[in-house]
């Protein structure tokens, strides 16, 4: 640190001073009572004022002491306030007689002199009081200017002594920083001067494999070279004994090679193929076994009639109603034929439109417990219940998505799924059996690792071209797929619809899984009926299907007419021909017939040998 230089006086502005406020009342009290000693000698030696007779009406007036200011209790008024004051006249003094005598004119001046007397002597004392208060304040200011400049020679001793630690600080970080960065280059370039002294030694062992590998090569190439020219010799010598060309004697070798190759394929081929059908079979029986089981619907053979109870047979004479106006406006609102005969307690309500029964039918119900049935009333009643059906509809196709999980479909597919309930197919209902299939693809679809959320919606929706066959022109399959591709559903859904009925060609595998599940569902014993007429006739044309070819001599239709036995001659017809007979009979029945499920054609040809011995 450097010597102390002492602080600078501060500027001074104009007209200040060094000497306190109290210094300067206290000479100007001295002032003050110069003053007072002054007019005091001046009223000693004036003459005494004129006597005047007190009036009758003067009354008793205050000092002059009343109108002086009021005391100051200030300092600098507390010289003034320590001289003695004459006392003030007592209020209500009588009034004087006569002027004082020269005696006691004497005696004021005595007493002027004495007050002066101690004026002075107040005013010294007062005097040596303001000089020993200006000296203490001259020690004080000595002492604290003292204090304040050794108190900032510490502060700034105290600041240089921190920036010297911080500077000593921070220049120490900074050198143990330059020592780091100096041994990490030092550590760097002592393992980039090993790196590179291993790629010099590297260098030098692969020069020598090189040349280790270049003396190889040219052995191995020397070697090949008598090799090449050995087996031109034997070559040679082969050709002039066998009497063959190379071409030759190469396409003889290969001819041999591919027979040898290709019956041993042959067998590999068959042998694999038999393992792939008893694989897949068995994969088959088990995935499809699985969905059967894990799938159990009812099944609910719909007809074409629905049959109505009465209270009484009174109730069809009014249904019939006054020259039959009222069972005609049943029909012709509805649509359906109501046919009232001789069976006591019911009529029969006939329609192939399950909708139209099924409106009819509750018209009819609430009409018989209104009691009021004319016209009017019939029409009210059916328009009214053509809602609720519209309704029910809707619902049942919005509550099948919901229990199936499916998500996002369109409210107008939802409305035709609702119309498959009042729709059937060889007796067995088209939800019910919709509804069968998304279940069964679901467990097909798990099995093989596909989305099962997606056969569901293809099984569902496969026949919802049925809700529309009434009303537009098409396969059923091909109506339902055009619906799904409206409706924005995913093109491998309406791919399955489509073609699974074979109306369009498979895209995908959920395609063909479709339909196999509609198989599963139709070929259930008891899911779907016929006719007697239509299964007469159906195992009719099974049978001379069969017999229309040649060398076949009977044939019978078993199981229900989902097998087909063939009977053929054993001497027009070998094993080979009823191998190719057998497939053309299922060809033709594919090609002509129309039936549910799948039909099984065996063709049985044997032989029977009888010799009697004798």
């Amino acid at each position: 640190m450097g010597s102390f230089r002492p602080l600078a006086p501060p500027e001074r502005k104009v007209g200040e001073t060094d000497v306190p406020n109290w210094a300067i009342a206290i000479v100007a009290g001295i002032g003050v009572v110069a003053l007072v000693i002054f007019l005091a000698r001046r009223k000693s030696a004036a003459p005494p004022p004129a006597r005047r007779e007190p009036r009758r009406d003067d009354a008793p007036r205050e000092h002059d002491y009343d109108a002086a200011p009021a005391y100051d209790a200030s300092p600098e008024a507390a010289p003034v306030a320590a001289l003695p004051r004459p006392p003030p006249p007592a209020r209500h003094a009588p009034p004087i007689a006569a002027a004082p005598p020269p005696a006691a004119m004497a005696g004021g001046t005595g007493v002027a002199a004495e007050a002066v007397a101690e004026a002075q002597a107040v005013a010294r004392r007062i005097r040596a009081e303001a000089e020993a208060a200006a000296a203490q304040f001259r020690n004080q200011a000595e002492q604290q200017a003292s204090q304040a400049r050794q108190r900032l020679e510490n502060e700034l001793r105290e600041q240089r002594r921190r920036l010297a630690t911080e500077l000593e600080q921070e220049e120490k970080e900074q050198r143990e920083k330059m020592l780091e960065i100096e041994r990490r280059l030092a550590r760097r370039e002592a393992e980039t001067q090993q790196q590179r002294q291993a790629v010099v030694v590297r260098e030098k062992e692969l020069e020598g494999e090189k040349t280790k590998l270049d003396q190889q090569t040219a052995a191995v190439k020397a070697k090949d070279e008598e090799l090449a020219k050995k087996i031109a010799e034997e070559e040679q010598k082969l050709l002039n004994i066998a009497q063959l060309t190379a071409q030759e004697a190469r396409d003889t070798v290969m001819k041999r090679f591919e027979e040898a190759c290709q019956a041993d394929l042959a067998k590999y081929l068959q042998k694999k193929e038999e393992e792939r059908k008893d694989r897949a079979e068995e994969l088959a029986q088990r995935i499809v076994g699985t969905a059967i089981q894990r799938c159990a619907v009812r099944y609910v053979s719909d007809s074409v009639v629905s049959v109505l109870d009465l209270p009484s047979d009174d109730m069809k004479g009014r249904i019939i109603g006054r020259e039959g106006r009222n069972i005609r406006a049943i029909e012709k609102a509805t649509g359906v034929d109501v046919i009232v005969d001789d069976t006591p307690g019911v009529i029969v309500i006939s329609c192939f439109d399950a909708v139209r029964r099924e409106t009819a039918r509750r018209a009819l119900e609430k009409l018989i417990a209104d009691g009021r049935i004319h016209p009017t009333r019939v029409e009210e009643l059916i328009e009214a219940e053509k809602k609720e059906i519209d309704e029910d509809i809707r619902q049942t196709g919005k509550k099948t998505c919901a229990d199936l999980g499916l998500q996002k479909v369109h409210p107008q597919l939802q409305f035709l799924i609702g119309r498959l309930k009042y729709r059937t197919s060889y007796g067995q209902n088209v939800l019910e059996h919709s509804i069968e299939i998304a279940y069964i693809m679901s467990s097909i679809c798990a099995e093989l690792k596909l989305d099962p959320m997606i056969g569901k919606r293809c099984g569902l929706m496969h026949d919802i071209g049925k809700a529309l066959t009434h009303e537009l022109d098409g396969s059923h399959a091909v109506l339902g797929a055009e619906q799904a591709r409206r409706f924005d559903e995913p093109r491998l859904v309406w791919n399955a619809i489509g073609a699974h009925h074979e109306d369009m060609p498979y895209e995908t595998t959920y395609a063909v899984l479709t339909q196999v599940g509609d198989a599963i569902s139709a070929g259930r014993p008891g899911a779907r009926r016929d006719s007697v007429e239509q299964y007469i006739e159906r195992l009719e044309k099974l049978e001379a299907t069969a017999t229309s070819f040649s060398g076949v001599t009977s044939a019978y239709a078993v199981q229900a007419g989902r097998e087909l036995r063939v009977l053929v001659d054993a001497d027009k017809m070998d094993d080979q021909m009823a191998l190719m007979t057998a497939r053309d009979i299922a060809k033709k029945i594919e090609d002509e017939l129309t039936y549910p499920g799948e039909i099984k054609v065996t063709l049985i040809r044997e032989r029977k040998v009888v010799e009697v011995a004798r």
